[in-house]
C-alpha cells in the first residue's frame, strides 16, 4: 500500500495528560500513610500526595508506586530491582519489557515531580500527522503500519530502523509496535496523533516533513497460502 504522509507538528512532553486520576491519588495517599485522603478537595490531592511521597526514602517511594501500578505484571523481586534503578536510570527507555515502558514513564515522572528532580526526567514526543492512501481509499491504520511509514524518513541512526529492520520491511511480525507507540488517536480526515518515547523518535532524526512511502504489513504464511 502506498501512502502520502505529512508531519504537522511534534511536541515534547514530560507528562502524559490523564495518566493519573483522583482515584489514583487517593489510593496512593493511603499507601503513603496519609489517613485523611478521602476528605481532601480534588484540587488538593496531587499537592498532598507529593508532600506525602517526599517524606519517604526515594527507593521505598518508587517501590510503593511501582507496586500500585505493576503488581499484576512484575514480581516482587523485579519491583525491588526497578525501585533501585529508577533514581539513576530512565527505566522507561531501558527496561527489557517494552510493553510496560509507558507505565514506567508515568511512574518515573510522578516521582520526578514529587522529588523536584531527584529522578531522571524522561521525555516523550507527541506527533500529529496526516497519512493518506494514494489510491484514495481509507483503511484502518495500525501502529505497525505507522512505524513502517515513518521508517522511510527516519535517519539510519534511529533505533527503530536499527533494531527492527525485518519488521519494518513486513517480513517478520511486529508486536513491539504496540510498545513503541504508546497511544494513537484518529482525529478524522486522515489525521492522527501518536505518543512515543523520545528514545524511539526524535525530531532531528526525521529527515523530511512530507514524504511518500510503501507499507507492507506482515502476513502469516498460513494466510498467504
Amino acid at each position: 500500500m502506498k501512502y502520502s504522509v505529512k508531519i504537522i507538528s511534534i511536541k515534547t512532553i514530560d507528562e502524559i495528560e490523564g495518566s493519573w486520576n483522583n482515584d489514583d491519588f487517593i489510593e496512593l495517599l493511603k499507601r503513603f500513610d496519609y489517613a485523611d485522603a478521602d476528605i481532601l478537595k480534588p484540587t488538593e490531592l496531587k499537592e498532598y500526595l507529593f508532600m506525602a511521597i517526599a517524606d519517604f526514602d526515594t527507593i521505598e517511594a518508587a517501590s510503593i508506586v511501582l507496586e500500585y501500578k505493576l503488581a499484576d505484571v512484575l514480581t516482587e523481586g523485579q519491583i525491588d530491582n526497578l525501585s533501585h534503578e529508577m533514581e539513576r536510570e530512565k527505566v522507561s527507555e531501558n527496561y527489557s519489557d517494552i510493553f510496560i515502558h509507558k507505565v514506567l514513564f508515568t511512574v518515573n515522572q510522578l516521582l520526578y515531580k514529587a522529588y523536584n528532580g531527584k529522578f531522571p526526567c524522561a521525555k516523550a514526543n507527541v506527533v500529529t500527522f496526516e497519512m493518506k492512501e494514494e489510491n484514495g481509499e481509507t483503511s484502518e491504520l495500525t501502529k505497525e503500519m505507522v512505524l513502517q511509514a515513518f521508517s522511510a524518513v527516519l535517519s539510519e541512526r534511529n533505533l527503530i530502523n536499527r533494531l527492527f529492520k525485518e519488521q519494518l520491511e513486513g517480513s517478520a511480525p511486529f508486536p513491539e509496535a504496540e510498545g513503541i507507540i504508546w497511544d494513537m488517536e484518529d482525529k478524522g480526515n486522515c489525521q492522527y496523533v501518536m505518543t512515543t518515547s523520545e528514545k524511539w523518535l526524535k525530531e532531528e532524526e526525521l529527515e523530511k516533513p512530507e514524504f511518500k512511502c510503501t507499507v507492507t504489513p506482515y502476513i502469516e504464511k498460513s494466510e498467504k497460502a
